[in-house]
């Protein structure tokens, strides 16, 4: 009787578990399903639409739906850094790219170092302006209140002394800013923006200006120690009659990929790997990604890293140490010798990665060597095809470690020497279409 009444009790509970266990299944399952196909939509807070950050978030928005289409990233046009972290606070970006040297904010964690960005202090020849303490007395534009360039003027401006009392700062959006250059209403302009910027390039030609010494920077880093001594390369805005004529020695910034920090971690790890595993791609749309670099294990980023952007900078690390703990000891009780055969490799694999670049360098400068002499819109288009068959190849280099970052960052400043000649030359031979057209009309 016993074992038949114990055998009822068993019956009697176990189906109701039975069936909340299968209903728990169900849900967990479910929850899963769902969060496989759930689809995050994040907003990404940059700078202004003609600006290097919403130029490169664009880039890594097309490329991380890409890879993972369940991200859908919105670039969203703003004025700077600032405005990016109070987005940031409010929940009204995701992520957002601003300067290093911006106050943060408790909801903003770092998921990357991008490219730096350079001071760059243009000043009419006629000016008389040859250095940051002639601006007294002058015009000078600045771009808008709220945004990173007009923060480090002033930041940069108090190391000099300047105040509104000493030249009359006229804030102006960067559109009517250049324009201001140009017609000589500004003698100078400030603006921090990433090297090589095409619109910079165009504005220094068109408006009789030169660039500016920024010196002083271990000074300077005293009360600003966020700064970064850099140069603004001899030629990186006009090749041909060289723009500047000589390493021109400035400061600079780096730019910061941040999340806020309660974006899903996973999510998080997925963008961090599309900068690092897909950056060629990325490079393709936006070039000077190619700066973009792994932060060293002790470098400190500024704010704390987002938990997703450490899980991936931190995957690999234990199966590392694990895999290759025989070869550390091994290397680390071989001889002198061994050590000297490892130095030599190493700088004939260097050597031969900058031949591989030098190679490249030489290919884009006979191609401006070419376009000097063509007189054929359609020649000239085949060496456009040609320049960005370079480019392509060149990424694809980088990519495989055939040559350095620092190898593809020369190779840029004469490619992009390279476009612009190649645009000139091209409106010269449209110029001259127009008028034979013109001639054969008059003429008949």
């Amino acid at each position: 009787m016993r074992d038949a009444g114990g055998g009822m009790i068993r019956r009697r509970f176990g189906l109701p578990v039975v069936v909340l266990s299968v209903l728990a299944a169900i849900a967990f399952a479910a929850q899963w399903i769902q969060e496989q196909n759930r689809v995050y939509q994040l907003v990404i807070a940059t700078g202004g639409k003609d600006g290097e950050y919403y130029a490169f978030a664009e880039a890594l928005a097309v490329v991380v739906d890409r890879h993972h289409p369940n991200i859908q990233i919105t670039v969203l046009a703003t004025e700077g850094s600032p405005q990016n972290l109070e987005l940031l606070e409010q929940g009204k970006a995701q992520l957002a790219i601003v300067q290093s040297d911006t106050p943060t904010k408790p909801s903003a964690r770092a998921v990357a170092y991008l490219f730096p960005e350079v001071f760059h202090l243009l000043a009419r020849s006629d000016s008389g302006i040859r250095s940051v303490n002639d601006l007294r007395g002058k015009r000078v534009a600045l771009m808008p209140k709220g945004s990173g360039s007009y923060a480090l003027f002033w930041a940069m401006g108090q190391h000099y002394r300047l105040s509104e009392s000493t030249f009359t700062p006229v804030v102006l959006p960067p559109n009517e800013a250049y324009a201001a250059l140009r017609q000589g209403r500004v003698d100078a302009l400030f603006r921090v923006i990433a090297l090589g910027n095409p619109s910079m390039g165009e504005l220094l030609q068109s408006s009789r200006s030169q660039l500016i010494a920024i010196d002083q920077v271990d000074a300077l880093r005293l009360s600003l120690p966020y700064l970064e001594a850099t140069h603004i390369p001899k030629g990186t805005y006009d090749g041909a009659v060289p723009t500047p004529t000589e390493d021109l020695p400035v400061v600079g910034v780096r730019a910061v990929l941040v999340s806020h920090t309660d974006v899903n971690p996973a999510v998080v790890q997925d963008i961090t790997q599309t900068l690092f595993e897909f950056r060629n791609e990325i490079v393709s749309i936006y070039p000077r990604a190619a700066m973009i670099r792994l932060p060293d294990s002790m470098e400190n980023l500024g704010l704390p890293l987002h938990s997703g952007a450490k899980a991936y900078y931190e995957h690999d690390q234990p199966g590392f140490l694990i895999e290759y703990a025989e070869p550390i000891g091994l290397l680390l009780s071989v001889s002198v010798l061994a050590v000297s055969g490892l130095w030599q490799f190493r700088l004939w694999l260097a050597g031969r990665q900058k031949n591989r670049a030098d190679t490249y360098n030489l290919e884009i400068m006979a191609l401006i060597d070419r376009m000097q002499i063509v007189e054929d819109l359609r020649e000239l288009e085949q060496v456009r095809l040609q320049l960005f068959e370079i480019l392509r190849k060149v990424v694809i280099d980088l990519d495989n470690d055939r040559i350095t970052p620092e190898s593809f960052q020369s190779f840029m400043f004469p490619w992009e020497v390279a476009i612009t000649t190649l645009r000139h030359q091209e409106m010269i031979l449209v110029n001259m279409r127009l008028r034979q057209e013109r001639l054969s009309e008059i003429s008949s």
